[in-house]
């Protein structure tokens, strides 16, 4: 529902910052930073509102961050691709493909020469294995057995590429990193339970000193690649409307809150008054983020 907010009041054009939306892929980022502790640290890439709320992030610095305001997670300075909030143990997201993948491996390495039980996490989309960097951080974490987690978010697409004019016809993501003998699992990443008990899994290994694991979690965002509208129109034919509606089907939000129900754990009414009180609360946090002071001139250059 945040994601939705934000993307409805984006086209008001008060948000001066490039934003990717990751709605249709909450489930990977809740359901593996539920299998943190609080000393984990998490980096993550440009798509990257669902990781800082999933990690404890704050929905109002969120979108104070994204109106350029004072109270942004990153004093409005950063925009949507370069959140933080290391105190909630989400170091930071970048959009250069492939960045935080090595620093993420930095910490881990960090965390094994300190002698301390924590986990590094970063997440990525799967347009991140066409990039060199991603294998030289992921054979130097499986050389050094350093305990990091590497959660992909294979949603078929990189910007507006298929997956299929960029690998090879029976390419297997999960196999190019048993190549360099690193557990790997595949997941239905629009399955929150599935993700979870992925990720506590890869955690366990992790931590006790079993060394890296990749989790490809298959997903798919109902957006453009950026900015808030969708993109099945005549204009721009790499994916129809048929396809994003199969997706959507899948909605991982509404997926779960049917197991609530199915399970006997809410009532659907219940339910439906949880998502109206949601949605009105994050509506007045935005409309006060909106409303925050902007940065003072003179701290341009602070942090620079």
């Amino acid at each position: 529902m945040t994601e939705e907010t934000l993307a409805t009041r984006y086209t008001e054009q008060e948000m001066r910052t490039p934003t990717h939306f990751g709605t249709g892929q909450e489930a990977v980022a809740v359901g593996v930073c539920a299998a943190l502790g609080t000393g984990d640290m998490v980096y993550t890439h440009h798509r990257s509102h669902n990781h800082f709320i999933a990690r404890g992030g704050s929905v109002y610095e969120l979108a104070a961050e994204l109106y350029g305001r004072v109270d942004g997670c990153a004093s409005g300075r950063g925009g949507s691709v370069h959140l933080t909030d290391p105190a909630k143990g989400f170091m930071v997201s970048s959009a250069i493909l492939a960045e935080t993948v090595a620093t993420a491996v930095g910490t881990a390495l960090a965390y094994a020469m300190d002698g301390e039980a924590k986990v590094a996490v970063c997440f990525f989309g799967e347009g991140t294995l066409d990039e060199g960097a991603f294998y030289e951080a992921i054979n130097f974490a499986a050389i050094r057995k350093l305990p990091v987690i590497f959660a992909c978010e294979n949603n078929l697409y990189a910007t507006e590429s298929p997956l299929s004019v960029r690998q090879a016809e029976g390419s297997d993501l999960c196999d190019r990193l048993r190549a360099f003998k690193v557990t790997s699992e595949r997941v239905d990443g629009n399955d929150v339970v599935a993700v979870y008990d992925a990720a506590a899994r890869a955690v366990e290994q992790a931590r006790s000193g079993g060394g890296p694991v990749f989790l490809e979690c298959m997903t798919y965002r109902w957006r453009e690649h950026v900015g808030p509208m969708f993109d099945h129109d005549a204009k721009r034919t790499y994916r129809d409307k048929a396809e994003l509606d199969a997706w959507i089907a899948k909605d991982p939000v509404w997926r779960s809150a049917a197991r609530l129900v199915e399970q006997g754990i809410a009532k659907a009414d219940e339910v439906e008054a949880w998502a109206a009180e949601t949605k009105a609360e994050i509506e007045a946090t935005v409309e006060r983020a909106r409303h925050a002071p902007w940065p003072s001139p003179d701290t341009l250059f602070e942090n620079a």
